[in-house]
């Protein structure tokens, strides 16, 4: 059932999704409606999930689990892992061993070693690994990454990312892998991690970390820290914090993200790192920007920018050879390293 890279260019290319809640179902919707993709399989451990899933996407076949798909499933070019946190690694490494580029949701990994197994699994077998990084794909975001890519910021002195949403008792059910310590990781991990990305992928690595962690209201709601503070120097000249919370009382409060540099200062803002909120940079004006899309709406909560429809799109134009992976697995590694040195510092 391995996928010919070069025969694959020439048609469509062939998707199959693992996990199929709320964002699997988001990928499958965006595969279907992409005129470059087929949608070949659905997958997942909720059997009820079938009727609706078999109504919404009519002649999609749909597999109970990951080993009956890969034994009796139709072929595929790219399998997309939308699970829980802590299966998105040995799924990915299934699928990657069976001749399959794959797309993973964040984080990539919960663990630096499983993250380090992907990447080397990736290269033994000449496919790819695509971390879903949204928030490359809002336009401050890249706008941000293109002028400091330009050296317009010159020496970088502080960057201060706060990001505090409301996670309750509407998120964090009993009985879910959402907030339990094996299998949800940790506030940075499934909440935050495309922030600790976004820093990673504009500034670079970071060192001489500190922090402190408290549990200010979700000590019935899950086995980890609601909030943190985290102070670090970036390794090419700079200091930073981070400061999260998913405390804040009904809902989201914001996402930011700070400049102050040689040559001016700048801030992101709106509740997902939306809009440009200040720009004063030497013989600089601030062009206008494409909108942001609007944020992932679960109902009684928010997530960020739901730009996966540029995910898809970056799939698509990687496999057929008319473009190169925004996010790929090394740099999923460095998010996941980070977050594991941060995490560290728990008493």
């Amino acid at each position: 059932m391995s996928p010919d890279l070069h025969s694959a260019s020439a048609g469509p290319v062939r998707f199959v999704i693992c996990g199929v809640g709320h964002i699997g179902r988001r990928h499958a919707a965006l595969v279907a409606r992409h005129p470059g993709a087929q949608l070949t399989a659905l997958i997942d451990t909720n059997e009820q999930l079938r009727a609706g899933l078999e109504a919404e996407f009519a002649g999609v076949p749909f597999f109970a689990s990951l080993d009956d798909y890969l034994a009796h499933g139709p072929a595929a070019d790219v399998l997309t892992v939308a699970t829980p946190n802590y299966l998105h690694a040995p799924q990915a490494l299934r699928g990657l061993r069976h001749g399959l580029h794959v797309v993973v949701e964040k984080p990539i990994a919960l663990r630096k070693a499983d993250a380090e197994d992907l990447v080397h699994t990736a290269l033994q077998t000449g496919r790819l690994v695509f971390g879903v990084m949204q928030n490359r794909y809002s336009p401050p975001a890249a706008w941000l990454k293109q002028v400091y890519d330009a050296g317009r910021l010159g020496q970088i002195y502080l960057v201060q990312l706060n990001c505090f949403w409301n996670r309750d008792a509407r998120y964090y059910r009993p009985g879910s892998w959402h907030g339990t310590r094996a299998q949800d990781g940790g506030t940075l991990f499934t909440q935050f991690s495309h922030f600790v990305d976004l820093l990673y992928w504009v500034f670079g690595d970071i060192t001489n970390i500190t922090a402190r962690f408290r549990d200010f209201n979700h000590q019935q709601l899950t086995e980890f820290e609601d909030s943190g503070l985290v102070m670090f120097d970036l390794v090419r000249g700079g200091a930073g914090t981070l400061q999260y919370s998913t405390a804040v009382w009904d809902r989201n409060l914001e996402s930011s993200l700070t400049v102050i540099a040689e040559h001016g200062s700048l801030r992101l803002g709106g509740q997902y790192l939306d809009k440009v909120e200040y720009c004063h940079l030497q013989g600089y004006e601030l062009p206008p920007l494409p909108p942001t899309n609007p944020a992932n709406n679960y109902g009684p909560y928010q997530g960020s920018a739901a730009n996966h429809v540029q995910v898809i799109e970056n799939v698509v134009d990687t496999v057929q050879k008319r473009g190169y992976a925004t996010t790929n697995a090394l740099e999923g590694l460095k998010v996941v390293d980070i977050i594991e040195r941060i995490y560290s510092l728990k008493s």
